[in-house]
């Protein structure tokens, strides 16, 4: 008689029913965060990518003055030519910085320049192009012109107490000019998030160590670490932990102790060398440890004592994808930015995309635009958890959903470029 063998869901599996959906994962994580509440003056060059904890309102107005966009001649348009050509006479030059203090009347002109105060008695300025010089001190203006052309007014940018940065904005290289341009010298900003990330298992050396029988090169905390750097955090890299229970528990505690935010990378599965869940579940608090995708099912999301908690699986391409879906607006949210949906987009498949039904999956893609604008995409190869080149290679994640049974070439799919998140 042949008898069946009873099994626990595995990573293999396309349905777990222990697992939660990733739109759960990303709202549960969302609403368990507690943004930073601590603040700092920054000059304005220290604010660059960092996050505004109050709105910014204007002292002045922009421009300061009404003045000419062109290098040209200030005139009053009520006295512009209607049909044939005019002859006007210039009577002085208004150069930015320096004002022509005269005033201009009817059969006359200001020499002017880019940026220049608009002199008394002009409105409009005919730029140098569409003149003729007729000697040092006359020059013709013929029909087309239009009042007020080629002037740029006083506050037309920014009025006086109107709000230009808002809270919750990172700020970002214009930015810094706005300021700059309203003599603002120094802003406040929340403080950056505390980061620290460790990496577990005996298996893992560091580079620089000989690798011995079975072990591995530790590539998740170079990848993490990436990752981090451009999230503008500050970051606490522990190093490799090695798998026994009192170091984790230590580590993890230590890092609790410094960090907003902890990051590990393996020892999240069932496995005997897999502590992290049961000792997270005595330190703190675990919210789910198992999400319904691919790559990256053995998420784990808690807390220590004040500390978030994300415990990535082990495998490379798992744990950056984990990160990009989770971890990442996660850091958003702790810093007080403003929300940042991810950016998705259709494009035709040029290659099979094989799939099964009951996970989302987040294949490794590289997507090309055409002449025409339209895009299409193709995978970048094998997509196993394991195969880091496939991150390397890619420009995109081509999103599957969990109905989803693949997709054939010239099917549209939905696609997350990695120069969005």
């Amino acid at each position: 008689m042949k008898e069946t063998v009873q099994h626990a869901p595995s990573c293999n599996d396309d349905f777990d029913p222990s697992s939660i959906s990733v739109d759960a994962a990303r709202s549960h994580i969302q609403k368990n965060i507690t943004p930073i509440t601590g603040t700092e003056k920054l000059a304005i060059r220290s604010c660059l990518n960092r996050v505004l904890a109050a709105d910014i309102q204007s002292p002045v107005q922009v421009p300061a003055h009404t003045n000419s966009a062109m290098d040209g001649y200030a005139i009053a348009g009520t006295d512009l030519p209607t049909e044939n050509a005019r002859k006007y006479k210039v009577i002085g030059t208004a150069f930015a910085g320096i004002p022509y203090t005269g005033n201009c009347q009817p059969g006359q002109v200001v020499r002017i320049m880019t940026g220049a105060a608009i002199p008394e008695g002009c409105d409009t300025v005919i730029m140098q192009e569409h003149i003729e010089i007729l000697d040092d001190e006359h020059i013709a203006v013929g029909s087309g012109h239009k009042s007020g052309q080629n002037v740029r007014y006083a506050g037309e940018d920014i009025e006086v107490g109107s709000t230009v940065l808002t809270h919750g904005k990172r700020i970002m290289p214009a930015d810094l000019g706005v300021l700059a341009s309203l003599g603002i010298g120094e802003a406040k900003a929340y403080r950056r998030p505390r980061v620290a990330f460790f990496s577990t298992g005996d298996e893992l050396c560091s580079i620089g160590e000989m690798l011995g029988e079975g072990q591995i090169y530790d590539s998740n905390r170079y990848s993490l670490y990436g990752m981090l750097k451009t999230m503008h955090v500050d970051i606490l890299d522990l190093g490799v932990i090695r798998d026994t229970p009192d170091s984790i528990r230590e580590a993890m505690l230590s890092a609790a102790a410094m960090a907003d935010v902890i990051i590990t990378s393996g020892g999240v599965s069932v496995g005997e060398a897999d502590h992290i869940k049961p000792i997270l579940e005595s330190l703190g608090a675990m919210h789910f440890w198992k999400v319904a995708m691919k790559p990256g099912r053995p998420l784990t999301f808690g807390k220590i004592n004040n500390s978030h908690f994300f415990g990535l699986p082990g495998n490379p391409v798992s744990a950056m994808v984990t990160f990009y879906q989770f971890i990442q607006p996660a850091l958003h949210t702790l810093s007080n930015a403003q929300p940042q949906p991810p950016v998705t987009l259709r494009a035709t498949c040029t290659t099979t995309l094989k799939k099964r039904p009951g996970r989302c999956e987040f294949q490794r893609g590289i997507y090309q635009q055409a002449a025409d604008g339209t895009l299409t995409v193709g995978k970048t190869g094998e997509q196993g958890s394991g195969i880091l080149t496939s991150m390397s290679q890619a420009n995109c994640f081509i999103i599957l959903p969990v109905e989803s049974s693949g997709a054939e070439v010239g099917e549209q799919v939905e696609i997350q470029l990695f120069d969005t998140l």
